[in-house]
């Protein structure tokens, strides 16, 4: 088969289309012919030679994907060669085939395509586990979603509104922000212009936010813990601004609130095939009914992956940019 190397640490132009060894799948997994990868900013560090792979995972980037199922390994049951699947990854997506554990398969979601469900994965396991299963977003709630013209962010958009609450987000100019209000966001904070604390604090008469979902990291925390509500919640997810910060404590103890840091790669295959469960589970009828969807910016061929990745960086994206075989 052919999958994207990545030879040596770099930029773009280290993404490379060769010819490798065909994956076989083991006790618990099947092998999956892909359709497509989405393409992730884990994807870039992984390029960047700052984000390895966890022991036992495909060299190639690539942490969500689609396809047809084309072999079963010893013990696997209730799936079936043919089957049409999209899978959480903890790499290998960038390639024609990948092996993938079992209990990280969806099913396609009623009206989505083969190749737009790749655009699922990542995207629905992330918000369902931090927002929901971690933070407890309730109807009723307010939440500030960074990031909201991201892939992250646009399906945490569409995910909040469907449980009844209130979606605050940051983006970065008046496109993005209308592309997250046509989503169903309710606050627009432009943070090239303005103060996002100062925005929730005047949109929620000074309460505050009760979660935050961050991908922004050092950056943000001592402002998104000044943001938060009493009882509040801050879920970091990424690190875009850094990796050390200074915290007074006295600001998350005046109110009760609660800082999470998780990832999804590194988890056990018992963690990722319970919150894959909670997805089918909770989003996947919210996708059939017309209350989520996919959003998808552009399509490029898997041998083009410099040019996908030099577009994830370019933050011009709105949604998804997906990689097809």
């Amino acid at each position: 088969m052919h999958a994207i190397t990545i030879p040596e640490p770099g930029g773009p132009e280290a993404l490379v289309w060769a010819e490798v060894p065909d994956p076989v799948p083991g006790e618990g997994e099947v092998l999956v012919d892909v359709a497509a990868a989405g393409v992730n900013r884990a994807d870039v560090l992984q390029r960047q030679g700052v984000y390895p792979p966890p022991p036992g995972a495909a060299p190639y980037a690539g942490l969500e994907c689609s396809g047809r199922i084309s072999a079963l390994g010893p013990g696997v049951t209730g799936r079936a060669v043919g089957d049409e699947v999209c899978a959480l990854l903890a790499g290998g997506g960038y390639a024609e085939k990948v092996v993938v554990p079992s209990g990280q398969l969806l099913p396609l979601p009623e009206g989505v395509d083969l190749v737009t469900a790749a655009a699922l994965p990542e995207v629905t396991a992330t918000v369902w586990s931090n927002v929901f299963m971690i933070s407890h977003l309730r109807p009723g709630e307010t939440v500030l979603v960074h990031g909201g013209s991201s892939g992250i962010g646009t399906m945490a958009i569409q995910l909040a509104k469907a449980v009844g609450a209130r979606v605050a987000v940051t983006a970065g100019g008046p496109e993005k922000l209308a592309a997250c209000r046509e989503l169903g966001a309710d606050i627009l904070i432009d943070y090239r212009e303005q103060d996002f604390v100062e925005e929730i604090r005047r949109a929620t008469d000074g309460v505050g936010a009760d979660v935050i979902l961050d991908i922004v990291g050092a950056k943000y925390l001592a402002r998104n813990v000044q943001t938060l509500a009493t009882n509040g919640r801050l879920a970091i997810i990424g690190l875009q601004g850094g990796a050390k910060a200074e915290l007074n404590l006295a600001g998350l103890l005046s109110k009760s609130a609660a800082v999470t840091a998780t990832g999804l790669r590194g988890r056990s295959l018992a963690q990722k095939a319970a919150i894959i469960a909670a997805v089918q589970e909770h989003v996947w009828p919210l996708i059939a009914g017309g209350r989520v969807r996919p959003i998808v910016y552009r399509t490029v061929p898997m041998r083009d992956a410099p040019e996908a990745h030099r577009l994830l960086e370019s933050s011009e994206h709105v949604g998804k940019i997906l990689l097809t075989t």
